[in-house]
């Protein structure tokens, strides 16, 4: 974050003059020392310790935070606009891009559950060549909300740097973690159960006597691909014997999460021979069918595609998809109900809260091509 100087010190203000209005105790720019050494005694803690809170540095508990703002507020200093106290009525949402339905869902969900707790949900997206997750985080910061939900954001992406939330928190605002874990963030998460999916899609796949079963999805650097990939690498082993070697470098294929990510990782995999094709978004499991038609293949009759959202419309599709619903509702609410608590002051511990996702079966999936010749 850059929203101060990199002193974090008592802000400058000049002496009002003499019969003014009242109001903070003017602070010179000078004898910089010795203001830290009156917030030290006053808050019974170390210059260094007054130093790292007025700077937002992490490593300082929460009481000892408080009393050091309690004491620029006892000596008549201004705190810096990081330090200042936050609005009561905003609550952040930074999503990604909102042309994957599912990100409307959930901030729809998010948003409604806010504001029926008498919050204002304040939406901040993420484009291609627009703002980043640290601009939004710093604009979001500086309107003073209450706390933040972040949906598939830096979280997820093992190669990103955690300190960024270590800093948000140092400045004394709550944040929930939405589709995403990392051990290096002391903070809630709220996640479907990845894994599990998984096993739902192959299982009932393999009912359906496919055994050539590919995976689209995306980059490898995420946690929920991660994930996926080891609940079908597990499901693949355990449902059709298949060794991890074979169907890591043969039935899994990495892409984008868009139609035509989808596409392209489906043809891909056709060309090995799968019959079915699970994938880690409804708006990929469209460009599978799309890849399959542009073979002359029918879907589902010659090729068996399953998403994962359960996005809204993709009932509708031709043919309807069947899909792997995320619990959309309970996560959005999971969410504000664990923001407001670390909000009003009873943080829940840092851990995962996993939310069962469910197989919905339509027109998508049929029986294998060789099995319907069968007596």
């Amino acid at each position: 974050m850059t929203q101060q100087p990199a002193t974090g010190r008592p802000t400058t203000r000049t002496r009002r003059p003499a019969g003014g209005q009242g109001g903070r105790r003017p602070v010179q720019s000078t004898h910089v020392t010795t203001r830290l050494a009156d917030i030290a005694a006053q808050a019974g803690v170390s210059e260094a310790t007054v130093s790292r809170v007025l700077n937002g540095k992490p490593g300082v508990a929460a009481a000892t935070r408080q009393s050091v703002l309690a004491a620029l507020d006892v000596l008549g200093y201004e705190r810096p606009v990081r330090l200042r106290q936050r609005s009561e009525g905003l609550v952040g949402l930074i999503t990604p891009e909102l042309e994957n339905p599912i990100f409307p869902a959930l901030a729809q969900v998010i948003g409604q559950a806010l504001t029926r707790q008498g919050y204002t949900p304040v939406l901040a997206t993420q484009t291609p060549g627009g703002s980043t997750e640290d601009e939004l985080t710093e604009m979001l910061v500086d309107r003073g909300v209450a706390g933040i939900i972040y949906v598939s954001g830096l979280h997820a992406d093992t190669t990103a740097d955690m300190d960024r939330y270590e800093r948000l928190r140092a400045q004394g605002v709550p944040f929930v973690l939405v589709d995403g874990f990392s051990p290096k963030v002391q903070a809630p998460f709220i996640s479907p159960d990845d894994r599990a999916a998984m096993t739902l899609a192959v299982t009932h796949l393999a009912s359906l006597g496919h055994t050539r079963i590919g995976l689209a999805l995306g980059p490898k650097r995420f946690v929920p691909v991660q994930r996926k990939i080891e609940g079908f690498v597990r499901a693949m082993h355990e449902q059709l014997g298949l060794s991890p070697d074979v169907i890591g470098s043969e039935l899994v294929q990495h892409s984008l999460y868009t139609l035509e990510g989808g596409q392209a990782a489906a043809a891909a995999l056709i060309d090995r021979d799968c019959t079915a094709l699970v994938c880690a978004s409804d708006m990929m499991a469209l460009g599978a069918i799309r890849a399959a038609r542009q073979r002359g293949l029918e879907v589902p009759r010659d090729v068996s595609v399953v998403g994962f959202d359960d996005s809204p419309l993709i009932a509708f599709t031709d043919p309807p998809l069947t899909t792997i619903r995320k619990p959309v509702p309970a996560m959005g609410q999971a969410a504000v109900r664990t923001l407001l608590e670390e909000i009003g002051g009873t943080p829940a511990p840092h851990s995962e809260f996993v939310f069962m996702p469910e197989l919905v079966v339509r027109g998508s999936t049929a029986s294998a091509p060789g099995d319907r010749n069968r007596p």
